[in-house]
């Protein structure tokens, strides 16, 4: 019995040391992570969305599966957001996270990030995000003009992998956006936005402690009867330039049936956005 004794207690001892030798080596690699786009997952910095610069007067619930496709990495995730506007659509409350998210690297890309794993050992989840909306104008004859301010939690999983910051950020903008063409029908329209703001986050450095960044945004929706097709171009740009410059061109075609909308994306990632991103959401307006 003592023989078996002794050989367990070596054996725990050095599972033991393992463990505290994988965890020491995590820990001092996280210093080593770059906080920026560039060098970390696609959900772990959401560039803003370019919205139409109403507030809108439906709830809307969403769920969404999306796949981010890059050559170092390939990630697949479920998306939630629950849009409430109140005070008659004059402001709202969005809040939208990310679950289940997974992810498979290349050996290059997860040494490029400076990450542990290629893909991760557990189950984890994103960030979630919540968004205050405010309607500053509403004015067919001049512009519809919008504020936001939004805020991401730092509930993110696999720090260690360079999946999510594990860090809190926020931006703000404003959005206008005006009518082009509406038929006398009213059957087709075609309507413009633009969107300018501030976007900052923690980062690990010890001498910049946050970095930041102006957000900007520019694209066109077209309504045809119940189907609508937008696109445009948003990023940010930050003070860095470590790889904190993404800029995103989204397409989304909606074809809405009673309340219920089926919605298909496209978004091709530029600069320090390294993924294209394609995506199937459905809606439920009440």
């Amino acid at each position: 019995m003592n023989l078996i004794s002794r050989f367990l207690c070596i054996i725990g001892l050095c599972l033991f040391s393992f463990s505290s030798v994988v965890w020491a080596d995590w820990r001092d690699k996280t210093d080593l992570l770059v906080y920026s786009p560039r060098y970390f997952g696609p959900n772990a910095f959401p560039i803003p969305e370019l919205r139409s610069g109403l507030v809108g007067s439906r709830i809307e619930a969403e769920v969404r599966g999306e796949y981010h496709y890059y050559t170092g990495d390939k990630t697949k995730d479920i998306y939630g957001r629950v849009l409430l506007p109140f005070v008659k659509g004059r402001a709202g409350v969005e809040v939208s996270f990310v679950f289940k998210e997974d992810y498979k690297m290349t050996p290059e890309t997860r040494d490029e990030r400076n990450a542990i794993e290629t893909e991760s050992p557990i189950s984890y989840n994103g960030d979630i995000v919540v968004t205050s909306f405010f309607q500053l104008l509403r004015s067919e004859k001049w512009v519809d003009a919008m504020v936001s301010i939004n805020l991401k939690t730092a509930s993110g999983g696999r720090l260690c992998d360079a999946r999510h910051t594990d860090a809190a950020s926020y931006w703000f903008d404003m959005t206008l956006g005006k009518n082009l063409f509406v038929s006398k029908d009213k059957h087709f329209s075609l309507r413009a936005q633009a969107m300018m703001g501030f976007y900052c986050w923690m980062t690990n450095d010890r001498v910049h402690r946050q970095n930041d960044a102006i957000s900007y945004g520019g694209g066109l929706t077209g309504t045809y009867r119940n189907v609508t097709l937008s696109t445009d171009i948003s990023g940010f740009h930050g003070y860095e330039n470590n790889g904190d410059r993404p800029m995103i061109w989204r397409n989304n075609l909606r074809y809405e049936i009673k309340k219920n909308i089926l919605s298909f994306r496209y978004n091709r990632g530029m600069k320090d956005r390294l993924y294209d991103t394609y995506s199937l959401a459905y809606i439920r307006c009440f």
